[in-house]
């Protein structure tokens, strides 16, 4: 990046950029951003105090920031009308997730009804994931370019219908169950890529980030709820169908509330100055090549693909790791043909299932994880620019060890194994908020959606679409050389969860990454947002000066720097 002082403001310039032909640019750079080359003062220069997120005080609270009265006049939306539309994509959040993870809460139950291995039952969240990852980008870009309500409206609804119809397979139709739970990713899809966007567009700066810990919130609460709701459900219904059942109804009441409460706000004006030329959306391929020259929205999408790699593995695999825990520690009879998997009636059987105890677990360590996250972080920016990867980071690295312990001390003791899945957990659930946080800030508004799709396929390619299935693949490959008992099916899982620990440390590193070059890029994504930085085509480089009381683009090497 080159600045080039003017008399109009700051004039900056990337090379190979947007995509445009030379002397033209499209979507928002269409608008010469120094059309009043002869006013003094239109805009304080990179660093200073007047600009948010500029390099030195990042989320600092300075006049530019819109005061409650402020937000609501470019919003067109009231204060309490906001947090009402916050309230209810978290409710929607919360249910997506624990729709996903209902699904794990009766795991051995499905294995027993359709009589298939590890590695079957690991392809029913791979599918899902897979589909939900390709559907993803789709999603992204509509989200970028039409009515982001209508959108989440038609999704939900349709992922509603498939949930219900896959409680309905028979058992000699595995591979129907497959194909249901990956037309769910279409729902999951339209709604995950568009609703931190509309959150990035009603609030600013601290008051955004508390609004974003609040959303997500909803993903470990909804995990939890998902393993408990399955457990309960199944338990009171005397059948595993059940569960599957529950969600679809919330769905239609997401549905009423997402079309009777959720408005449209304007993108990215909240972040705009008031004489600032509106942002336009530039071409998808545009969007693509800045986000890969975009180091902080990279790096920190490889950290939280870690993030997705562990998560998605104790998902479907914890529960039924704890169950084989229990009966090789003699403490519950083991899963036989006909019984209702942890609910026998026999004296060894736990009060507690532990698909229902992970659930709890879930739910506590993810409140106090996401929230433990946002404060460190938000505490620590006033003092460090780069708190929020460096806090991803350590709740990564710190994470992984715990893990690890709890794996490896599952045979000792069961309470020790829960103790250390919990600090674990709540080590990794302080990222949640901060990476959706660090995209809103280091991309502009009109590419979030398709950042946030780019996000999802990473993260979910490299991440949760694979890693139920290759668990469950090394631990039949492992139990395939040992004599068959209970044992064996224990010790195979253990050893391939252990790749979980490995994954956080290589995470903690990508987000170690990311705060080198997260100053940089926050500062380029506010300015451009601002109207004080343009991006020049890949076939020249070129910026854009004041000339003649007009806009002219020159080379760059023609500028006194």
């Amino acid at each position: 990046m080159r600045w080039a002082p003017t008399r109009g403001g700051i004039v900056g310039g990337t090379v190979a950029r947007a995509g445009a032909a030379p002397g033209t640019m499209s979507g928002s750079d269409t608008a010469p951003f120094l059309s009043q080359a002869d006013d003094t003062d239109d805009g304080p220069a990179p660093g200073t105090a007047g600009l948010p997120g500029s390099m030195g005080n990042p989320k600092s609270e300075d006049p530019e920031v819109p005061d409650r009265e402020g937000l609501q006049r470019i919003t067109g939306l009231s204060s309490g009308r906001s947090a009402l539309i916050v309230a209810v994509l978290c409710y929607i959040n919360l249910l997506n997730y624990m729709d996903r993870f209902t699904v794990a809460g009766v795991l051995p139950d499905i294995e027993q009804f359709f009589d298939i291995g590890d590695s079957s039952s690991g392809l029913i969240q791979t599918v899902f994931i897979s589909s939900y990852m390709v559907l993803a980008p789709v999603f992204g870009y509509l989200g970028d370019r039409y009515n982001r309500k209508y959108l989440m409206c038609g999704g939900i609804a349709f992922w509603s219908l498939v949930t219900l119809g896959s409680s309905f397979i028979p058992r000699e139709r595995f591979w129907l169950l497959l194909l249901t739970r990956g037309l769910v990713g279409v729902g999951e899809a339209s709604y995950s890529t568009i609703a931190p966007t509309l959150i990035a567009d009603l609030f600013v700066a601290d008051q955004r980030s508390r609004m974003l810990s609040v959303f997500y919130f909803a993903i470990p609460v909804g995990s939890g709820l998902g393993y408990i709701a399955g457990s309960k459900v199944k338990d009171v219904a005397g059948d595993w169908h059940w569960a599957l059942r529950v969600t679809p109804g919330l769905g239609v009441v997401a549905v009423v509330l997402l079309f009777l409460v959720v408005r449209e706000p304007p993108r990215g004006a909240v972040e705009r100055h008031l004489d600032s030329p509106p942002l336009n959306p530039t071409s998808w391929w545009a969007d693509l090549r800045a986000l890969a020259r975009n180091p902080s929205f990279i790096l920190s999408s490889l950290g939280f693909t870690a993030v997705a790699f562990v998560t998605g593995s104790l998902a479907l695999w914890a529960p039924a790791f704890l169950l084989r825990s229990r009966v090789v520690l003699g403490e519950t009879p083991p899963c036989l043909p006909g019984d209702s998997c942890s609910s026998s009636d026999s004296p060894l059987a736990p009060p507690l299932p532990p698909s229902l105890i992970f659930g709890l677990i879930t739910c506590l360590t993810g409140v106090l994880g996401v929230g433990l996250g946002v404060e460190i972080s938000r505490r620590l920016r006033r003092s460090n620019p780069r708190a929020d990867p460096l806090v991803c980071a350590a709740g990564l690295l710190g994470s992984s060890p715990f893990l690890f312990l709890s794996l490896a001390c599952a045979r000792g003791s069961i309470v020790a194994t829960y103790i250390f899945i919990f600090i674990g957990e709540t080590l990794l659930s302080m990222n949640w908020a901060i990476v959706a946080d660090i995209l809103l800030y280091v991309v502009i508004p009109t590419r979030r959606s398709t950042a946030e799709a780019f996000q999802i396929v990473l993260s979910h390619l490299l991440g949760d679409a694979g890693s139920p299935y290759l668990i469950g693949l090394i631990s039949d490959r492992l139990r395939q050389g040992w004599p068959p008992s209970f044992l064996s099916e224990f010790r195979a899982l253990q050893f391939s969860l252990m790749l979980c620990a490995f994954m956080g440390a290589l995470g903690g590193a990508a987000f170690l990454g990311a705060a080198i070059f997260i100053e940089g890029d926050r500062r380029r994504a506010q300015l451009h947002v601002q109207g004080l930085l343009c991006e020049a085509g890949p076939a020249d480089d070129r910026i854009v000066v004041p000339q003649r009381g007009r806009s002219t683009r020159v080379p760059v090497s023609s500028v006194l720097i």
